[in-house]
């Protein structure tokens, strides 16, 4: 894997407290794995966003094998 030399400047006690979660890391450990962590984020966010447009997409009223969506939908908002 290629590496790249990232030079800037950060708020000191977002970097302190960084530093604590990963102790004798070095700054460019802890900044890989911070964005590791976002691109994490970022796809699951991207990976619920589709499941939400795929089910509300599809036909609520119409029961399959499993029964209806909008009856498993009402059930799972009121636990």
């Amino acid at each position: 894997m290629s590496r790249i030399r990232v030079s800037t400047t950060v708020d000191d006690e977002l970097i302190e407290a960084a530093r604590r979660t990963m102790p004798g890391a070095r700054d460019s450990s802890v900044l890989e794995a911070a964005l590791e962590a976002l691109l994490r984020s970022h796809r699951t966010a991207e990976i619920d966003a589709a499941y939400r447009a795929a089910y509300s997409e599809s036909i609520r009223d119409e029961p399959d094998a499993w029964g209806d969506l909008a009856g498993w939908r009402d059930a799972v908002s009121q636990s």
